[in-house]
């Protein structure tokens, strides 16, 4: 079928996306029963789970440092090389976009790129700039429903819970992001080397199989 030939890559992901997050909220789910039983407290249905502070604080906590990760390492690619590795640029091969003012009046290209220095400036920085942006709202939805999540556990053991404000300087906070950004940023940096020596045959995240290791770039 010519959608799924077209846009197999997106749709498997999605579909992976979508078993991973239903696994997680039915487990959670569980999780949370368990907690609530020991408690002696109530129990929340499914769909009352899916919108409580312990669930979406769990998600976004996760959401955020794929989006940081995504937009550190489009930016730092840019400037940036490693020899020999498949997710560079080759530092020997030309400036792709340099003189975008010319290349806007080919035929295929976007027409952000005719619409004056300004618009091609943003255009030529878009993906770094939205996924940074998702990653703001990634943090900030964490942020809030991670500060809930505390409030109600304080309010559980009878203390008094932080504003929303305060719990930004929470070590608990910073101690669920940097757990999940370490591991962000080790991976792409492993992928980054591994990609020098190793091969995935038509990846086009991997060289092609008979490049030599010194090959740089795609």
């Amino acid at each position: 079928m010519r959608l799924f030939k077209d846009n197999g890559l997106t749709i498997a992901l999605l579909a992976l996306f979508a078993f991973c997050i239903v696994g997680q909220w039915i487990s959670g789910w569980h999780v949370e029963l368990e907690d609530a039983r020991r408690h002696a407290q109530p129990e929340l249905t499914l769909f009352a789970y899916a919108a409580s502070p312990q669930f979406l604080s769990s998600v976004f906590e996760n959401w955020e440092s794929e989006f940081l990760q995504m937009a550190a390492y489009v930016v730092l690619t840019a400037f940036l090389i490693q020899r020999g590795s498949a997710e560079s640029k080759d530092p020997d091969a030309p400036a792709r976009d340099k003189h975008l003012e010319l290349q806007a009046d080919g035929p295929r290209a976007p027409s952000m790129l005719r619409k004056g220095p300004a618009w091609r400036a943003i255009y030529a920085r878009s993906l770094g700039l939205v996924l940074f942006l998702l990653f703001i709202a990634s943090f900030a939805m964490h942020w809030v429903q991670s500060a809930h999540a505390a409030a109600d556990e304080a309010l559980e053991h009878g203390e008094t819970p932080q504003t929303v404000l305060a719990y930004l300087g929470d070590a608990q906070l910073w101690f669920e992001s940097f757990q999940n950004w370490q591991s962000e940023f080790l991976s792409t940096a492993v992928l980054v080397v591994l990609s020098i020596f190793l091969r995935q045959r038509e990846s086009p995240e991997s060289k092609p199989v008979a490049a030599p290791n010194s090959q740089t770039g795609e």
